[in-house]
């Protein structure tokens, strides 16, 4: 695994960049059997990619089963693209470069690839590059309760989070986020904690905790590059999605560190696009992670 200069300063500062190396090894192109098999499984997965104006987000993909699955060891074809109105819509019609995580609540597993996207009849065929598990931490543990019937889709933009919109974010205990190294490769990752550790600090600027992680320090590597990035709340139980892009900064004032955290990432709002009936899925309220802070 060849770390980019963001990653490698940000493993350096804390003191991981020997582990970095050491894990950075399970990095592959090639898709093991037991990764195909996880990942045939799952009826959603995240990608994150640019738009057309080079903003980045992270959108959810939703099918049966077997709609995201490896054709071949270095290949992925989803059967699906993101609802109308979503911000990467008309950017996965197109080649480019993107980011999937496929996230099992039940049994707090995930997955992560990274390659190129080409469109296909049915949604996209991704040529991985990277491929790698990671640990349970920090996941809640919920189950899918229904697949609700098509719903109309609603999509409402702005440029800033409306006061239900900040109720929801400071109750959320998940999210997405996507990020790109100085190439503009593109990283899809998943955050989570207890309800509040996503700070809501003004309509236009969020705050979350990094917590000790794999110390690959790929999203933080990311953002220390390139500060363009987006992220995804989903809401569980009633299949809608809050999605903003913006961009971020690693904040190493301890004073604004929470209990448990390395640093901080300040995330400043440029769009804000909440989709009604963005997904059918519905599922069961979250049984936390022990190891949360």
């Amino acid at each position: 695994m060849a770390y980019h200069p963001g990653e490698l300063a940000v493993q350096e500062r804390l003191g991981q960049a020997d582990i970095a190396q050491r894990v950075g090894r399970m990095i592959r192109p090639e898709i093991p059997a037991p990764a195909a098999e996880f990942l045939a499984a799952q009826p959603i997965v995240v990608v994150a990619a640019a738009d057309a104006a080079g903003a980045l987000w992270a959108s959810p993909l939703v099918g049966p089963p077997g709609f995201a699955r490896a054709t071949d060891d270095r290949s992925i074809a989803v059967d699906a693209l993101p609802v109308p109105g979503d911000p990467l819509a008309e950017a996965l019609r197109g080649p480019g470069h993107i980011g999937l995580i496929a996230l099992q609540p039940q049994s707090r597993r995930r997955m992560r690839v990274n390659g190129r996207a080409e469109p296909t009849a049915t949604g996209i065929r991704i040529a991985a590059d990277q491929v790698y598990s990671n640990c349970p931490k920090y996941i809640s543990r919920r189950g899918i309760e229904a697949w609700s019937e098509a719903a109309a889709v609603s999509v409402r933009k702005a440029e800033s989070l409306d006061p239900a919109q900040r109720q929801a974010i400071s109750a959320a205990d998940a999210f997405f986020v996507a990020s790109a190294d100085p190439n503009g490769n593109a990283d899809a990752s998943h955050r989570g904690g207890n309800p509040g550790f996503l700070q809501v600090l003004s309509p236009t600027h969020l705050r979350w905790p990094d917590y000790r992680g794999n110390s690959m320090f790929m999203t933080l590597g990311n953002i220390a590059a390139d500060p363009r990035c987006g992220i995804l709340i989903p809401d569980w139980r009633t299949g809608a999605t809050l999605q903003l892009t913006g961009t971020a900064e690693i904040t190493w004032d301890e004073a604004v560190f929470t209990t448990g955290a390395q640093c901080a990432i300040d995330f400043t709002i440029t769009e804000v696009v909440h989709i009604s009936g963005a997904t059918p899925l519905r599922w069961s309220a979250p049984e936390l992670s022990p190891v949360n802070p």
